[in-house]
């Protein structure tokens, strides 16, 4: 499981690039911008397939939620869910 979590939090691949919710230029959490960065697809419409996805069917919100807690912040080395995982481990 922590093999998939790193992969999802951006870890550094061979691209160099590392998904990050980023600080500057976010709504909410920073996760849109984070992924606009990431994949270089403008942030507008990352917002609006959220919002696409959230009209039919609330998978957006559970999406943005999700990414919300997998992605680390912008200057933090940890993800909120690896930040957990850590408490009730050790």
């Amino acid at each position: 499981m922590m093999a998939d979590m790193s992969f999802s939090n951006g870890s550094s691949g061979s691209n160099g690039k590392r998904l990050i919710r980023r600080l500057d230029g976010r709504l909410v959490a920073g996760v849109c911008i984070g992924l606009s960065d990431y994949t270089g697809i403008d942030v507008n419409l990352i917002r609006l397939a959220f919002a696409v996805a959230t009209i039919f069917g609330f998978i957006g919100v559970l999406a943005y939620v999700a990414a919300w807690v997998i992605v680390p912040e912008e200057g933090e080395p940890a993800s909120i869910a690896e930040k957990m995982m850590k408490k009730t481990n050790g």
